[in-house]
């Protein structure tokens, strides 16, 4: 009998605020959607970050003859065949070195017209010996790249000391830009939901004094007239997150599975298990956290 009145009396709850409730159910929807794809785009950028810095290199360009009026560094000349053995030389000793390949003028020419094209304005102006010679190097831990700069920029016959991990800094910049701004929405989508929640259970309980009222002087306990009210935030709330469920894993079947995979293949996306996997976070938060504001609502502002 008590678990039919509990029923009941949400039932009536909902009834009597359906508006509000829908507004509640949507705005739980939307923050915890939010909520699970910040934390799907900071695993994405993870991922990614695994992925391109294990790729990276590290890249000595050496001085070629035509070096010496551009680069200061490379005013004695182009580089001595004894200081390219002095250089493979220290960086085959270095304990965070992994591998080391050197990259002759040909080679390096013929990548560059791999990349522009043969029939290029761009590569036909370039000829063999204006290219550098490099050293390719592999590193055990790619966030090392100052012991190798600092050992080896200031060395004769050294134009430049590269990391190719900076060329990929702006673009994970900019991802944990969008991935912070999500959050940003995040939280302002979720203080609205609870600002919506507060005033439901307000204007629910004040339509409802009368009930209560009787209920106290029968000796019915505060949790007892309470768990209505905060059974009715609940169920919005879930209701919200089960929105919020079908708009992540319809994110992740329609935009990365069947859209993103097919026109972008250099990135590896996250798949169905990292997806799973912040479900039950997600219908959690809308279970307990509308049952939290109401159960705070009624103490502070209903003393019942």
């Amino acid at each position: 009998m008590r678990a039919q009145f509990v029923l009941s009396e949400i039932g009536v709850g909902l009834r009597r605020n359906l508006t509000m409730t829908f507004a509640v159910i949507v705005s739980v929807a939307l923050s915890l959607a939010l909520f699970g794809g910040s934390l799907l785009m900071r695993e994405q950028v993870s991922t990614m970050k695994g992925f391109w810095y294990d790729k990276v290199n590290v890249s000595i360009y050496l001085c070629n003859k035509t070096d010496a009026q551009s680069f200061p560094a490379c005013a004695k000349g182009a580089a001595t065949e004894d200081q390219k053995k002095e250089i493979r030389a220290d960086l085959e000793k270095m304990a965070v070195v992994q591998k080391v390949q050197f990259e002759t003028s040909d080679e390096a020419y013929k990548h560059y017209k791999e990349q522009f094209g043969k029939n290029s304005p761009i590569a036909a102006s370039v000829t063999p010996d204006q290219m550098q010679e490099s050293f390719r190097i592999k590193l055990k831990d790619p966030t090392k790249f100052q012991v190798i700069s600092t050992a080896f920029s200031e060395r004769p016959g050294v134009q430049m000391v590269q990391d190719q991990k900076d060329v990929l800094s702006d673009l994970f910049n900019l991802l944990n830009g969008m991935n912070f701004a999500a959050l940003g929405v995040m939280c302002l989508m979720l203080v609205v939901a609870l600002m919506l929640i507060v005033n439901t259970v307000r204007v629910s309980a004040f339509s409802r004094r009368r009930e209560t009222g009787i209920m106290r002087l029968v000796g019915a306990s505060s949790f007892y007239i309470q768990i209505p009210f905060v059974m009715e935030a609940a169920f919005a709330g879930l209701l919200g997150a089960g929105l919020a469920c079908v708009l992540l894993v319809s994110g992740q079947y329609f935009l990365v599975n069947n859209w993103l995979v097919n026109h972008i293949d250099v990135i590896t996306f996250i798949g169905w298990d990292a997806v799973l996997a912040k479900l039950p976070l997600v219908l959690a938060m809308g279970l307990l956290m509308p049952a939290l504001a109401a159960f705070a609502a009624l103490r502070k502002y209903l003393k019942v």
